[in-house]
């Protein structure tokens, strides 16, 4: 009987050991799973870190490109002399006028710049109007995601504001003069052709480029260091 009893007592006592370690091993695979696997997050995680995102983005580049030198001094957003009249740029440079030719280049920067202040409250708007469906998709997405949504979201209404905008710059930095000192030297010179450059077109789609440059490079930074997330939920988000 003696030996009956110790034998179901070490029965017992050793399917209790392995039910205790059983459990230890499901508690550790849990915590474990937790860290190589971490839970999905919450939709509404999601659309508040994106939208967080984009506004720090947002914010951060409309303040960049709106301070004095915020084009001109960035070669990756500064705005060169119009295209369509390079030819008019060169000649003016091969008669001496190298000197005009940059002061009309910083001044037509510097119609981006004030421009560019009008475009926060744009790009915020925007940001409010974001869908589930679109955070999630943007989360899943390549590092400019967020922002190939912004410029979708934005472009017509930015292009819209923006227009008058560079026009009552380009009046203050008085653009249209050193504009027109360039033109009329130009024609001065024989065998020219006339330069038809809309200068309010060409800021205004420039400005514009520039500051989606700026937001994406932005996005790549907060997905990609750790210390540009700012906030709780952005590092939630981009962890």
């Amino acid at each position: 009987m003696r030996l009956l009893l110790l034998l179901i007592f070490s029965i017992a006592g050793n399917t209790m050991i392995a039910q205790i370690n059983l459990s230890n091993l499901r508690s550790s695979a849990k915590k474990a799973q937790e860290v190589i696997n971490p839970s999905e997050l919450k939709h509404g995680d999601v659309v508040e870190g994106l939208k967080e995102a984009l506004i720090v983005g947002a914010t951060n580049s409309s303040t960049e490109a709106s301070q004095k030198g915020g084009f001109y001094n960035n070669l990756l957003i500064r705005i060169p002399f119009p295209e369509d009249s390079e030819r008019m740029k060169t000649t003016l440079v091969k008669v001496g006028m190298q000197t005009q030719v940059n002061h009309f280049e910083k001044k037509l920067n510097e119609a981006a710049e004030e421009a560019s202040n009008y475009a926060k409250e744009i790009f915020i708007n925007a940001v409010k109007k974001m869908s589930i469906n679109d955070a999630m998709s943007i989360l899943k997405g390549n590092d400019n995601a967020a922002t190939k949504y912004l410029e979708k979201q934005t472009s017509k209404e930015l292009y819209i504001k923006f227009k008058p905008a560079v026009k009552n710059s380009i009046e203050k930095v008085h653009l249209t003069k050193y504009w027109g000192s360039l033109v009329n030297r130009y024609n001065t010179i024989p065998l020219t052709k006339e330069v038809n450059t809309d200068l309010e077109e060409y800021i205004t789609n420039q400005a514009i480029e520039g500051l989606f440059v700026l937001i994406a490079k932005e996005e790549k930074n907060i997905r990609n260091n750790p210390k540009a997330r700012v906030s709780e939920i952005l590092q939630k988000v981009f962890k």
